[in-house]
């Protein structure tokens, strides 16, 4: 009978314990102090050492920021496609109290676009002023 009463009391304890440490719920305030602006970079113009690691990740998917003291770069690429004609947006780049946010969107080539018939690696590079904060991609 002693055995059956400190099980169940251990069950009542792990149980409350559970009730009582639910999830954490943070608020993310996401408040736009201001837009930034940026330059959309060419290929000629990336820093060598950046374009070395856009050319080592360009078959995958990726996004990276990259900084070299007066600027700060940011990198979304994504990945490899079966043929040219897509672009890329550049939705949002606002700065946070606390990150710099950016949105970005691909778009495909249009159905009766004349296309290249070749993988392609569609990437952007943004340029803007050098923040030291992290990068939100979204």
């Amino acid at each position: 009978m002693r055995k059956v009463k400190i099980w169940v009391l251990l069950f009542a304890l792990v149980g409350s314990s559970f009730l009582l440490t639910g999830c954490k719920s943070e608020k993310t305030d996401i408040k736009k102090i201001k837009d930034l602006e940026f330059t959309v970079v060419e290929d000629a113009d990336v820093p060598e050492q950046l374009m070395e690691i856009i050319n080592e990740k360009k078959k995958e998917p990726f996004k990276m920021s990259y900084a070299n003291g007066d600027s700060l770069y940011i990198v979304v690429g994504y990945g490899e496609k079966p043929t040219g004609g897509y672009s890329i947006a550049v939705d949002n780049l606002f700065l946070t109290s606390n990150a710099v946010y950016i949105d970005t969107n691909l778009i495909g080539p249009a159905e009766n676009e004349q296309v290249t018939n070749a993988l392609t690696y569609p990437y952007i590079v943004v340029k803007t002023e050098f923040i030291d904060k992290s990068v939100v991609f979204e």
